[in-house]
């Protein structure tokens, strides 16, 4: 059964060539209603030729056109004719963005392209995410060879990215590519991995890669997050350190100060103090040397004055004694009891009978003197 729009277009050819009008047999030989069966041939190859040799390009796709299987041209976007059979066509998504998971599958992980040794000898598990494009169809087409994303592209970028990614982590410290150094290792696994694919001119170009995870294999893992840990830990120590002597060192430092200022306070006063004894003993000397007699008297006047001054006084009258028994009066005892008014009872009254009784025997010395 022929399709309704082939049907069509061989009733307006047979119009056109004045067959359709005829019913029954044609009086030519070997017609078939009225139109030649090698016309018929002829149509219908020309209509499936122009079908193969007209193709359309989308918006982000490019076409690469092969004449007897070497390269010819690229085209864009838009209507393409090639001269079907002996030119054929690729077309090739340039536009899009496709992701490569290289150590994982969606959720399965620990395979053993993520197993890769270090520089210092310890195997680390690493997973990273590779996105790439295409920039070059010719190197594509003619390099790569397998254009289907799954098994052709997908596996050279995750070959490749594999065999620089162990390149690199070779070259980097377990702990530096653990904590500090994983956007260093993901410029470097860029750079070397489009070098490799440049090299090999596969037409593809890497737009980015992000290592997702890097951690040590399942068996010690428990371990070195003890070690992680403490390194943590250690770390804490350093800053909570650093952070207490930022405050006790101003502290230190203006106690220091302050002691300074005060020893240098305490310099000065004696040094004043000094200084002001050797003027006062110069103008002594002076003095001294002006009147020896008057000035020894004058010093120990005041030397007394300042000894006596907090002493206990007793006072004696040497001409009622006749250097018998001495009459004492505690002139302090009775200040300090004024100044102390709650002294018990039986102190006051040891102090007065001590004094009449010193008073008593006074008296019978003087009758007995009479």
């Amino acid at each position: 059964n022929q399709s309704p729009d082939l049907e069509e277009v061989i009733n307006n050819v047979r119009k056109r060539f004045g067959g359709g009008g005829r019913g029954g047999k044609s009086g030519g030989g070997g017609s078939v209603g009225g139109f030649s069966p090698l016309l018929i041939l002829v149509v219908v190859g020309g209509i499936f030729w122009l079908t193969q040799s007209f193709y359309q390009v989308d918006e982000g796709y490019q076409s690469i056109e092969l004449q007897f299987g070497k390269f010819k041209e690229t085209v864009g976007a838009g209507l393409q004719f090639i001269a079907w059979p002996i030119e054929e066509k690729i077309i090739v998504d340039t536009q899009e963005v496709r992701t490569v998971e290289v150590g994982y599958r969606g959720n399965t992980s620990e395979l053993k392209e993520a197993l890769m040794l270090t520089r210092d000898e310890n195997i680390v598990d690493v997973t990273l995410a590779v996105q790439y494009t295409i920039k070059s169809i010719e190197d594509l087409v003619f390099n790569v060879g397998d254009l289907s994303y799954q098994q052709g592209l997908d596996r050279v970028v995750r070959t490749a990215t594999e065999s620089a990614l162990r390149e690199v982590v070779g070259g980097t410290k377990m702990d530096d590519l653990l904590t500090t150094d994983r956007p260093l290792v993901d410029s470097a696994t860029k750079t070397l991995l489009q070098a490799i694919l440049d090299r090999y001119r596969s037409g593809i170009k890497i737009e980015s890669i992000e290592i997702q995870d890097a951690k040590p294999p399942l068996q010690v893992r428990d371990a070195f997050d003890d070690v992680v840990k403490a390194d943590q830990d250690q770390v804490t120590l350093v800053n909570q350190a650093e952070a207490y002597a930022k405050g006790v060192i101003p502290n230190a430092r203006g106690q220091a100060a302050r002691i300074m200022q005060e020893s240098e306070a305490y310099k000065a006063k004696i040094v004043a103090d000094a200084t002001g004894e050797a003027k006062r003993f110069n103008q002594i000397l002076i003095e001294y040397q002006k009147a020896p007699a008057i000035t020894k008297k004058r010093l120990y006047i005041e030397t007394m004055e300042s000894v006596l001054a907090t002493s206990s006084k007793v006072m004696i009258d040497q001409k009622q004694s006749n250097g018998n028994s001495l009459m004492y009066l505690p002139i302090d005892k009775i200040i300090e009891g004024g100044r102390n008014r709650n002294l018990s009872d039986q102190n006051d009254d040891n102090v007065l009978s001590e004094t009449a009784t010193r008073t008593g025997s006074s008296d019978d010395n003087r009758r007995g003197g009479r």
